[in-house]
């Protein structure tokens, strides 16, 4: 299956084409370990959230890391995006066919794929994926962080998983999860493998003292899912 952007044809990746991940997604090219972001693709009410985003890009690409995304170029995605391109580390974009109609793919990536649903996206973001770092952002923010910690519970990766709580967004859902776990819903452990950090810098800290490249997601029995 293939789809046309402007003068370029892409394949489109499938629920099935997933079942083996590994074979999907070659990373053997990288030059270095990438970090999925999960933000926004709009930029909200307050400049402090973009200047976050674009200090992240920055930040990852000044320290050796590359970039896996939502594949927009507008909102927080396409800041992050930018900076990540502008600083020379490399850019990867992974985005439905559908969202075409409502979200521009970035021209300037790295790679871009294309999928056939949303749930073949996450899998690929998170097989190129050496961590995961959460911005601020909507519904599809918090639906995507949640999911790969549910991996991370499930024992489907090893990988670091940060909250980035700029501006305190993510206060009240953090002392959620801490009265989820109170409640008996939630094991203390997986509750403290969502690492909070205030700023861009503990959160780079973080992520050279324990990301390295090409850990995989065993995604063998969810890629082909329906549900």
């Amino acid at each position: 299956m293939q789809m046309k952007i402007n003068d370029d044809t892409y394949d489109v990746i499938t629920s099935k084409d997933i079942t083996n991940i590994e074979k999907a997604v070659d990373k053997s090219t990288l030059t270095m370990p990438l970090v999925a972001v999960y933000c926004g693709s709009r930029l909200g009410n307050n400049d402090v959230y973009e200047q976050a985003a674009r200090e992240l890009g920055s930040a990852l690409a000044d320290n050796g890391m590359g970039l896996v995304y939502g594949g927009a170029s507008i909102g927080l995605m396409g800041a992050v995006a930018d900076e990540v391109i502008k600083g020379g580390a490399e850019a990867v974009g992974v985005i439905p066919t559908f969202m075409l109609k409502h979200e521009i793919a970035h021209e300037q990536l790295t790679r871009l794929h294309l999928t056939d649903t949303m749930h073949t996206r996450k899998t690929v973001m998170a097989e190129y994926a050496d961590a995961f770092i959460t911005l601020p952002g909507g519904l599809g923010t918090l639906e995507e962080i949640m999911e790969i910690a549910t991996w991370r519970q499930l024992y489907q990766h090893e990988k670091p998983m940060i909250i980035l709580n700029i501006n305190g967004f993510y206060d009240r859902m953090i002392e959620h999860l801490k009265y989820t776990t109170e409640q008996g819903f939630m094991k203390q452990q997986d509750l403290g493998r969502l690492v909070v950090c205030n700023t861009i810098g503990e959160a780079i800290e973080m992520l050279q003292t324990v990301v390295t490249i090409n850990d995989h997601v065993d995604t063998e029995k969810m890629a082909g899912s329906n549900s």
